[in-house]
């Protein structure tokens, strides 16, 4: 919750004018003036409009984010819209702060982390003080009032009345999740505002201009304006209460739903209200649905999304992806009216001119093909889509029928969601049909599994009675529980076969009830009971798609054993040294590996509840799962080895490591000496290209080997202070943040640059 409050401060800079129960700060922000999470405190602009401090922003438990909102005592606590953001998606814990060093920066430190979580860099501009201007805008200053830094410079989701959006500059959307919006608003050279989806979808542009272009700007009068360079406006679009001279307050935002909406406050029902949209139909807005979602119109007109191919309670995933490439019993075609689907990851539509009927057949004989839609405008086109990841909309004016291809398993259902006249009557008959032959398979398929199982509990039975002294975890054990299993050191040479099959250093394949096969790992160390279990407990606690998921473990007598789910293609290492694998890593896939990892190491770094460091990240350490998924294993081990906890130098560790797994996976070159410094040399030297893996088939993304190579020379930095967060380099591998050239990575800092943090780190803590 915003509170109407503010820093108390004894500089003879500050001085206070009293309006009823708001203080108001009307003289600048002296150096080394500190705001904390804690002390609810804010530094408000002279006329009361606005307020920097700290506010929770989607209402997550201990995840604050620091910026400029609204605080005019009009507009009541819990209705003061942010309009700006530090680090846009930066979130921090409840005993962070944010502070104005002696140096001249402008920090957010994250005392979770014992990091600074967004910095200004301004500590070489000779900053002097700070002060919040009355139209929002946060400005550091030298010691002559000239302007070194502002917020207006660096937008995050919001534009106010008087800001310049210039060519370059962008906003990107928040999000509510680790990752970063895929939704931002751009000016670009040519004169126009694009909204974009990822960084080649574009969904929205604002009208044609041959002008050379100033700027876009949001003026008091509620219009939204491109401004030539005379700042005359070429085009301008206008909200519905343009010109009225009550509205007090306005902003224009990039909202987390993609749509760019122009919002005013209305006195009279105490409340925002939306007076503009970019996108009038928000099923328009690419993606609008998530990844498998339909958007629909419903009779209110405003948007619905449906799952057309099933819900699943997985809170990472609304709805089912359709057909997975692998159906036991067949395929078939499930056809939606009026409606039109497009596929993404990857945006790979192929179009043809066909007959609905043989574009329909066409995709049920191809292996690949996973949905296609067919225009029925005239144009006869054909879209076959080759992802799972297909989303679309649906309305009785499309002009579309599409399919989806379908298993014919037994378990297998009809979608649960149909537009109106979707299905005609031999259609519906045709799907009782199937319905029937799925009663049928699933009473056999129950039969026979009620016939197997009284066969596993008769093995089970006999088991026990020729070994008392086992235990029953194994035999009893729900191979759909998400809890930790403790193993007796029996149970651990049962399900390993006394260790027979070796799949690494002190790694054993194992296989458990329901033929499940783990990864069984030898700790060989001593570590007390307790220490161990606790360990165990918060490893145990952590789930994410690409880290491995922790099964099981054994703590008895001299034994410390862990068991982990199985990856069935084995490390990373194993593909990137042997030939004939690592041609069947492509650069789409190595990239894709790069991700994975990003991501698993930010959730483990800001994720969990609190902080876990890898400790030994390699290449070895990286599994792929039977889809060539990049799953990380053996995190949190410091845990279990010496119950470390977090620290900024285990961080660094994490980060430094993965970008040289970054550059072996790009290079192939593994156990190569100083092939980060390698790879810096020639990449600096315009030879970019040199450094990837020969054995690469169908080339490379020359932007995207750019942009792995350069946030993977940051994260290789000497000096610890240089280096990225891993969510900023998940941010970068995906596009959505662009990364500055590193120095070399060998290269430390001056002395004097030393001499200078400390002092700044120097000042006591809140």
């Amino acid at each position: 919750m915003l509170e109407q409050k503010m820093l108390s401060h004894n500089s003879p800079l500050f001085s206070f004018i009293t309006l009823g129960f708001l203080s108001v700060v009307v003289s600048q922000i002296p150096l080394g003036a500190k705001l904390s999470v804690a002390g609810n405190e804010s530094w408000v602009s002279s006329n009361g409009d606005f307020a920097f401090g700290f506010f929770n922003r989607f209402d997550q438990p201990n995840q604050y984010s620091v910026g400029i909102h609204f605080n005019s005592n009009l507009i009541p606590v819990g209705k003061q819209k942010a309009v700006w953001v530090a680090g846009a998606d930066v979130s921090v814990g409840n005993n962070s702060y944010v502070e104005l060093t002696h140096a001249g920066d402008l920090v957010l430190f994250d005392s979770a982390k014992g990091v600074a979580a967004w910095t200004s860099n301004t500590s070489h501009y000779s900053v002097a003080s700070a002060v919040l201007h009355d139209n929002g805008n946060l400005v550091l200053m030298d010691r002559d009032q000239d302007i070194v830094w502002q917020s207006f410079q660096t937008p995050s989701d919001t534009l106010l009345p008087a800001q310049n959006l210039y060519v370059y500059q962008t906003l990107r959307a928040a999000s509510r999740n680790s990752v970063s919006s895929y939704y931002s608003l751009s000016l670009d050279v040519s004169g126009k505002m694009k909204l974009s989806w990822e960084s080649n979808v574009h969904y929205w542009t604002s009208g044609s201009s041959s002008h050379s272009i100033f700027g876009a700007i949001l003026t008091s009068e509620g219009a939204l304006q491109l401004l030539d360079q005379r700042l005359k406006p070429v085009w301008s679009v206008f909200g519905e209460d343009h010109n009225d001279s009550s509205v007090k307050s306005r902003f224009l935002r990039l909202d987390v739903d993609g749509n760019l909406r122009m919002y005013s406050w209305v006195e009279a029902s105490r409340s925002w209200r939306s007076v503009w949209q970019a996108v009038g139909n928000q099923c328009n807005v690419f993606a609008t649905c998530g990844l498998c979602g339909i958007c629909i119109f419903n009779s209110k007109g405003s948007p619905v999304c449906k799952c057309p191919y099933g819900s699943t309670t997985d809170s990472n995933m609304k709805c089912l992806t359709p057909y997975k490439k692998k159906c036991d019993s067949g395929t078939t075609m499930i056809r939606f009216e009026h409606t039109f689907l497009y596929g993404i990851y990857p945006l790979n539509d192929s179009i043809t001119h066909t007959s609905l009927q043989q574009c329909r057949n066409s995709c049920l004989q191809d292996p690949l093909c996973t949905a296609v839609t067919v225009t029925n405008d005239g144009t006869a086109q054909c879209r076959k889509k080759q992802t799972q990841y297909i989303t679309g909309y649906a309305h009785p004016s499309v002009l579309s029928i599409s399919f989806v291809k379908m298993c014919l398993d037994p378990v297998a259902v009809l979608p649960n969601f149909f537009p109106p006249s979707s299905q005609t009557p031999s259609e519906l008959k045709g799907s009782r049909r199937f319905c029937i032959r799925c009663l049928i398979g699933a009473a056999s398929g129950t039969v026979v599994a009620f016939v197997i199982i009284q066969i596993g509990i008769g093995l089970c039975l006999f088991k026990i009675r020729r070994s008392i002294r086992k235990t029953t975890t194994l035999a009893n054990m729900d191979p759909n529980s998400r809890g930790l299993i403790m193993l007796s050191y029996s149970e651990i040479k049962d399900l390993t076969q006394n260790f027979k099959h070796r799949i690494g250093p002190k790694m054993f394949k194992g296989v458990l009830p329901h033929n499940r096969s783990v990864a069984v790992k030898d700790l060989k160390m001593t570590i007390g009971e307790k220490l161990f279990k606790r360990a165990v407990s918060v490893i145990g606690s952590i789930h994410h798609k690409n880290l491995v998921k922790l099964e099981g473990y054994c703590c008895e007598s001299g034994h410390r054993f862990l068991v982990y789910e199985f990856a069935k293609n084995g490390s990373v290492d194993r593909w990137i040294e042997e030939d004939k694998l690592s041609k069947r890593l492509p650069w789409r896939k190595r990239m894709q590996i790069c991700l994975d990892v990003a991501r698993a190491i930010a959730y483990l770094h800001a994720g969990c509840r609190e902080f876990v460091n890898h400790g030994n990240l390699k290449c070895k350490n990286v599994v792929l799962d039977e889809d060539l998924e990049a799953k990380v294993t053996e995190f949190g081990l410091g845990r279990v080895c010496n119950g470390a906890s977090c620290s900024g130098g285990a961080a660094a560790g994490d980060v430094a490591s993965f970008g040289e797994m970054v550059v072996i996976l790009v290079s192939g070159r593994r156990g190569v000496d100083n092939v980060c410094e390698w790879a810096y040399k020639e990449w600096a030297e315009g030879r970019a290209e040199s450094i990837v893996d020969g054995r690469i088939e169908g080339g490379v993304d020359a932007k995207e080997l750019d942009r792995a190579l350069r946030i993977a020379f940051w994260c290789v930095q000497v000096d610890d202070r240089l280096l990225p967060s891993m969510g900023e380099v998940v941010n970068v591998l995906e596009g959505t943040l662009t990364v500055d050239s590193p120095p070399p990575p060998y290269v430390c800092r001056r002395p004097a640059d030393e001499e200078e943090l400390s002092e700044s780190e120097s000042d006591p803590e809140p």
